[in-house]
């Protein structure tokens, strides 16, 4: 009998769009996104929160423009920062204008409730003169109220049919450039309404748990979602809703695909709950190592655990190990190999210093392939 190996996730075949440079679809990696949540235009605000989602590997961020000035200050945030910028409207087809023409990315607008066939078509000429991808964004709290009188309630069904209606508008204005989302603060509402629309069309999908909640409960039910929908091989980006600081909803992104094998970007730590056996400080060493290896990038593996009952067995399976020993007296293993030992005052530094090591040769020997690649080709 043939077995589909445990690891595989094939990834649902779509056409592939850009989000800027980004492309997005099409067997690209998946993406992150956030969203700010300064008032737009206070411009040095938003520069500064964006700038800091960069930093934590945010490869799109939305940003709301209810008003004309929020719209306008795109010419002045725009320049400064380095993602592309996904500009946030809803109704108003003049902000959609002025939000292309302010270097907006992408718009994120349902077409059908921007007015006349004709503000339809003036934004969607914004667009393209200004180079810029949309994404139809549909909400079990928004739906429209003809589906609600229709189907009685938000249901899959009523998600699906809005967003392909607001498609089929784009599509008869031969816009191509979109993808879409299909959002509910309910799990099995979510999934279920993408899971249907990834058969209903092959554009590209955005997927996320709108409104899921603070940190901790936005996470678990934003992990349990998305983790089922990218288990299946559906989404192409990804934005994780927390009511927390935006820079966590990038994290937990990042950790989610890492979880799956699907991106990897900084370091995976794997560690052990702790327990009697435990030779060191556990959760203390892990807390402090997190924070202070944030700042690598180079996709690398971490375990540290307590003590040698599975030690050594998660040493041989990452980058660098550590295993709790006896008489304060630990064993490092570099690449999956015992290396040398180590006492307890120096456990944070030492491990630090080996991670950072070990990224440089990774990052140079990159940089290499890259030149000889590139020597090759000429």
């Amino acid at each position: 009998m043939s077995v589909r190996p445990y690891r595989d996730i094939h990834r649902r075949q779509c056409r592939r769009i850009h989000v800027g440079k980004v492309p997005v679809g099409g067997g690209a990696p998946i993406t992150v996104q956030s969203m700010t949540n300064t008032v737009t235009s206070d411009v040095k605000a938003t520069v500064e929160q964006i700038q800091a989602l960069e930093r934590a590997g945010a490869d799109i961020v939305r940003v709301s423009c209810p008003d004309q000035e929020s719209a306008l200050a795109l010419k002045r945030i725009v320049p400064q920062v380095s993602v592309p910028i996904v500009a946030d409207i809803h109704f108003h087809y003049k902000r959609a204008i002025e939000a292309a023409e302010s270097g907006a990315a992408c718009l994120r607008i349902n077409p059908g409730n921007i007015g006349s066939a004709e503000r339809v078509r003036e934004v969607i000429k914004a667009a393209r003169d200004h180079g810029c991808s949309m994404r139809i964004g549909v909400n079990a709290g928004s739906l429209e109220r003809d589906l609600l009188e229709k189907y009685g309630e938000p249901c899959p069904e009523a998600m699906v049919e809005s967003a392909l209606d607001h498609a089929k508008i784009l599509e008869d204005n031969d816009f191509f450039e979109f993808k879409i989302s299909c959002k509910a603060s309910d799990v099995f509402l979510a999934v279920a309404a993408y899971q249907q629309l990834a058969e209903a069309c092959d554009y590209p999908l955005h997927l996320g748990i709108t409104e899921a909640g603070a940190q901790r409960m936005g996470t678990v039910k934003s992990s349990i979602g998305l983790g089922m929908l990218l288990w299946a091989g559906i989404g192409d980006t990804i934005r994780v809703s927390l009511s927390a600081d935006p820079v966590e909803e990038v994290r937990v992104g990042y950790d989610m695909l890492k979880s799956l094998g699907l991106r990897r970007r900084g370091v995976t730590v794997i560690s052990c709950p702790s327990c009697a056996r435990q030779q060191f400080p556990v959760i203390k060493t892990v807390e402090v190592l997190e924070e202070r290896l944030a700042h690598i990038t180079t996709p690398l593996t971490l375990s540290v655990i307590g003590c040698v009952v599975n030690g050594p067995g998660e040493a041989r399976e990452t980058d660098i190990g550590f295993t709790g020993g006896g008489n304060n007296t630990h064993q490092v293993y570099v690449s999956g190999i015992a290396d040398h030992r180590l006492k307890d005052a120096d456990i944070v530094d030492h491990l630090v210093a080996l991670v950072e090591q070990k990224a440089a040769a990774l990052e140079a020997v990159k940089r290499d392939a890259a030149e000889a690649a590139l020597e090759n080709a000429q």
